[in-house]
C-alpha cells in the first residue's frame, strides 16, 4: 500500500493550497480516508476525515477553513484549504484506515505559511 501526498508547499498567510494523496495497494473506497498534521514540538493532530460514503468531519482549528473530499475513481483525497495561518505550518500527512486492522500512512508534504 501506498499513500503519496503532493501540493504543499510555502504560502504567505491568507492564501490557499490543495493537498493531494494518491492511494495505490488497497480498495480505496471503502477506505476511511483523513489528513492529519504535525508541527514542531506537538503531537499529531486530526485535521479532517472522509468516510467511504462521502461523510466529512473537521477539527475545530480548520472548520471554515478546510474541505476534504475524495475521487474513488482516481483513488485520491484532497484537502483545500483556505485563509492559511502560520499556526497551520506542519507536515500534513494522509490516512487511510479499513475498519481496526488495516490502517496506512503517508510520508507527508510540508506546509508553511508565512506571516
Amino acid at each position: 500500500v501506498q499513500l503519496v501526498e503532493s501540493g504543499g508547499g510555502l504560502v504567505q498567510a491568507g492564501g490557499s493550497l490543495r493537498l493531494s494523496c494518491a492511494a495505490s495497494g488497497l480498495v480505496f473506497s471503502g477506505y476511511v480516508m483523513a489528513w492529519y498534521r504535525q508541527a514542531p514540538g506537538k503531537q499529531r493532530e486530526l485535521v479532517a476525515t472522509i468516510t467511504s460514503g462521502g461523510g466529512t468531519a473537521y477539527a475545530d482549528s480548520m472548520k471554515g477553513r478546510s474541505t476534504i473530499s475524495r475521487d474513488n475513481a482516481r483513488n485520491t483525497v484532497y484537502l483545500e484549504m483556505n485563509n492559511l495561518k502560520p499556526e497551520d505550518t506542519a507536515v500534513y500527512y494522509c490516512y487511510a484506515r479499513f475498519g481496526a486492522s488495516y490502517d496506512y500512512w503517508g510520508q507527508g508534504t510540508q506546509v508553511t505559511v508565512s506571516s
